[in-house]
């Protein structure tokens, strides 16, 4: 199977199983705390198919291709195996209706679109391990920012006093406000790994035009570090808590990808 045809294949399975989460989560009988079970099947081998086709796709003969749209599609495909991975303890399932769309459409820019930025083939692994942590963090961190998305959906329609659908199927609120604080934890702790790697195995860091991407990695850093410290000294919670995970995340994005679109895309530079 070529890397288009399975990454047009998992777009597709990636479609449906979105379809297929949004019919259960509308036919499901009010159980907050038992909301609608993924659709599995399909989304696995939509995982799978994309898999195939991004790895495929990203091998060069001088190493591997983390261009811009690949590496979108990359962190979509590290964000889906997580959210099916931790949905088998964890209340996730409203959050498929967001991630599924996201990565049928980040496969499908891959496919259409191309970039280059190639990760020669002799990289040191002190350097493959910091990208690796990276995209983890990146990743684990993108789910916290849906989570608190929809955490503030959810305070929206409770404080409007109408009954909303969606509420009978999501989680309780303070049950998602956990799930959030997990997240954070567990993305601060890996951009702490890759923060630290990155300064022990990274050199040159203005040659590389990294310390744009440092220093906002570390802004973000500080955000949610604050909001963590916040949450177990001061009890913060609802709105604070939604307003400092969307601003992490966005300056991580832009640390992330908004560098990447520029150099990459606008001013062509690998």
């Amino acid at each position: 199977m070529s890397p288009v045809s399975a990454s047009v294949a998992a777009l597709v399975l990636y479609v449906m199983a979105a379809l297929r989460q949004a019919r259960a989560l509308a036919t499901a009988a009010p159980a907050a705390d038992r909301p609608a079970a993924l659709p599995y099947g399909w989304a696995g081998a939509a995982l799978i198919l994309h898999g195939v086709g991004l790895w495929r796709g990203m091998q060069t003969g001088a190493g591997v291709n983390l261009g811009f749209f690949n590496s979108a599609s990359l962190v979509m495909w590290i964000i889906v195996l997580i959210l099916l991975a931790m949905s088998r303890y964890r209340p996730l399932a409203g959050l498929a209706l967001m991630v599924f769309p996201a990565a049928a459409l980040a496969v499908a820019l891959d496919v259409i679109f191309t970039s280059r930025r190639v990760l020669p083939a002799d990289t040191p692994p002190g350097v493959q391990v910091h990208i690796a942590l990276s995209l983890l963090a990146y990743s684990v961190l993108a789910i916290a920012a849906l989570e608190a998305a929809l955490l503030a959906v959810a305070d929206r329609l409770l404080r409007q006093h109408r009954p909303r659908r969606l509420l009978n199927v999501l989680p309780p609120l303070a049950t998602m406000e956990s799930l959030l604080f997990q997240l954070l934890s567990g993305g601060l702790f890996l951009l702490s790994l890759g923060l630290i790697s990155g300064f022990m195995f990274v050199e040159n860091l203005m040659a590389q035009h990294l310390v744009h991407k440092t220093v906002l990695s570390l802004l973000a850093w500080c955000v949610f570090a604050l909001l963590l410290w916040g949450r177990h000294q001061r009890g913060w919670r609802g709105r604070i808590a939604v307003n400092y995970t969307l601003g992490g995340f966005a300056l991580l994005a832009l640390a992330f990808f908004g560098s990447e679109f520029v150099l990459q895309l606008i001013l062509h530079r690998v």
